[in-house]
């Protein structure tokens, strides 16, 4: 079966999503995945909070989530500062989280890589 941009694959690598966060504080990654969370089923637990890494590195948050069934509607949240979002999956997955992220926050997309399949799109959420 051949997919479209408009819709997904009947495989899991077309509907799942890499998120990964960074450049932001631990409440703003929690903020950003409850809004995932609320929508799409994820690989973090719903309780499971982001725990910050000790040492100078900086610490990168990340889940997978499945964007076949959106449960909820995002609503406006706030921030406490700008966080970047990296999505690597398919491009109708991806495109998918994007969409229902601007329902949260405003979102900026400040860089892409495309492949055959899959692409990966950087984001830049702040609030509305």
């Amino acid at each position: 079966m051949n997919s479209t941009p408009e819709q997904s694959d009947d495989h899991p690598a077309g509907r799942e999503v890499l998120v990964s966060l960074s450049r932001c504080d631990q409440k703003d990654a929690r903020t950003v995945f409850d809004v995932l969370g609320s929508a799409f089923s994820s690989d973090r637990p719903a309780a499971d909070t982001p725990v910050e890494a000790a040492g100078p590195r900086p610490t990168v948050w990340a889940t997978t989530v499945d964007v076949t069934e959106p449960q909820a509607v995002a609503e406006p949240v706030r921030l406490s500062g700008p966080v970047t979002v990296d999505a690597q999956g398919g491009y109708w997955a991806v495109d998918r989280l994007r969409d229902h992220l601007t329902g949260a926050f405003a979102v900026s997309v400040v860089g892409t890589a495309a492949g055959d399949q899959e692409q990966e799109v950087r984001m830049r959420l702040e609030n509305r």
